[in-house]
């Protein structure tokens, strides 16, 4: 009579090393992956920057790198005549885009769930946790508005009674609560203050007001 082969139980908290290096290489091709659709999303939105780099690159495949380094200069050349002519345009489609862009991800996407739920504004049980949506952000100059829409039961006031919490949270000086609809809440950060930077008049301007200024004196 033959018996049965013996299955060994492997100890509590022992690891397979093979375990380890296939979940560090999921990790890897995941974060690949991630990157690869990262550059491509952004080569999309940034055609203007994008395209000299695809065509130096592809003249240095097939005809050499003198060729690509011709076809670098040339585009990049390109950009920098933009920027020395035209520098408004050049910050509105080039690098007023690339910092909004930028900031809506480094300041609220990246750790929106973990910020969150640091400020006691999610919920949660044993199985998921429920995070409010962020719908959408616009980046200005000295204020960003996150458009949020709350989990069912909550109200406005839960977040009022932690602006202070959610402006320290984002990294912000200021943050206000605003109702924009059913079950919708506007969250205004301060990052900066509109009257501490210098505005430049125009030249009339200063005209006008010497003008005003030699009619006051005039009159009195």
């Amino acid at each position: 009579m033959t018996s049965a082969p013996t299955r060994h139980a492997r100890p509590a908290g022992e690891f397979d090393p093979m375990d380890l290096v296939l979940t560090a290489l999921g990790h890897l091709v995941t974060g690949v992956l991630t990157a690869v659709l990262v550059a491509l999303w952004w080569a999309l939105l940034f055609p203007m920057v994008s395209l000299p780099i695809g065509a130096a690159l592809t003249a240095g495949v097939l005809l050499g790198w003198p060729a690509g380094v011709a076809v670098a200069v040339v585009g990049f050349g390109g950009l920098a005549l933009w920027m020395a002519t035209s520098p408004k345009s050049f910050r509105r489609w080039v690098t007023d885009r690339a910092r909004v862009r930028f900031l809506r991800w480094f300041r609220y996407r990246r750790r929106w769930a973990c910020m969150l739920t640091a400020c006691g504004l999610t919920e949660g049980d044993a199985h998921a946790l429920y995070v409010p949506r962020l719908r959408s952000v616009t980046i200005g100059d000295h204020f960003d508005r996150a458009r949020v829409r709350m989990l069912p039961g909550q109200s406005p006031e839960d977040y009022h009674t932690r602006v202070v919490r959610l402006a320290h949270a984002f990294g912000a000086r200021e943050c206000r609560a605003i109702d924009a609809g059913p079950a919708l809440v506007e969250l205004v950060f301060r990052h900066g203050d509109s009257l501490a930077e210098p505005i430049a008049l125009p030249a009339d301007a200063w005209r006008t007001l010497a003008r005003h200024r030699k009619t006051r004196k005039d009159a009195a």
